[in-house]
């Protein structure tokens, strides 16, 4: 039995996983998907506080709680950023790490926000402390009208403030798996998702995967993607 730990993107919460959730019991293992703080079923805990430090504060404290052990640990998208600052204090219970069409980042680097803003910042008076959801693209109309009402505005220390990475990710034991979704067209410049695709699926030290659909994978494809999990364990 393995015990898989998902962590949703920007703008959502755990519900991004209720669709892969099901398989993955189904076949015998444990499944959790902490929420992050201010977004999603946490929303109503938002603030100008709320940053980086606290979503992976959020997964950090699930894992540790629960005295998870050997875990394969998800990040999807923005959730990239939180397993990657996550893996500080929790490295040592990871047995796999998954990037799910994901940021994967350096020491010191942001997520940003749109237009290239990164790096710590303070809202000046006046300023909101929210970014909107943008609009996202969905397989099915009937999912993606589900998905978009649970969608909500996301702090923005969580996009500016910088991971904390005292060990490059390729130095540590456990195994390690990009996932891309190649159903949209490449942008160029190529964004972070497809810069990551690029340098991990050239390195012997990742293993690199394709699902063709666009970004929204836990809700276009859940089978598949829990199919694709369950080949880790």
């Amino acid at each position: 039995m393995a015990t898989f730990v998902l962590v949703h993107g920007a703008w959502s919460g755990a519900h991004d996983f209720r669709k892969v959730r099901g398989p993955l019991r189904a076949a015998g293992h444990d499944v959790f998907t902490p929420s992050l703080t201010g977004v999603g079923e946490r929303v109503h805990l938002a603030s100008p506080q709320v940053g980086l430090t606290t979503h992976i504060a959020d997964v950090v404290n699930c894992v540790r709680y629960e005295d998870l052990d050997e875990i394969v640990l998800l990040g999807f998208s923005y959730g990239g950023c939180v397993v990657t600052g996550a893996l500080e204090y929790i490295a040592d219970r990871v047995r796999h790490l998954v990037y799910l069409d994901a940021f994967v980042l350096e020491d010191g680097e942001a997520a940003g926000l749109p237009g290239g803003a990164s790096g710590p910042r303070v809202p000046e008076l006046g300023d909101s402390w929210l970014l909107p959801a943008p609009i996202r693209e969905f397989d099915d109309p009937e999912t993606g009208a589900w998905v978009t009402a649970r969608r909500t505005p996301q702090p923005i220390g969580t996009f500016t403030e910088p991971v904390r990475l005292t060990r490059p990710l390729e130095d540590h034991p456990f195994t390690r798996t990009f996932i891309k979704a190649t159903g949209e067209p490449r942008p160029e410049p190529a964004g972070p998702f497809w810069a990551a695709a690029d340098r991990v699926s050239k390195s012997p030290a990742w293993r690199y995967r394709e699902i063709a659909t666009n970004h929204m994978i836990p809700s276009n494809r859940p089978e598949e993607l829990a199919e694709l999990l369950l080949e880790l364990v």
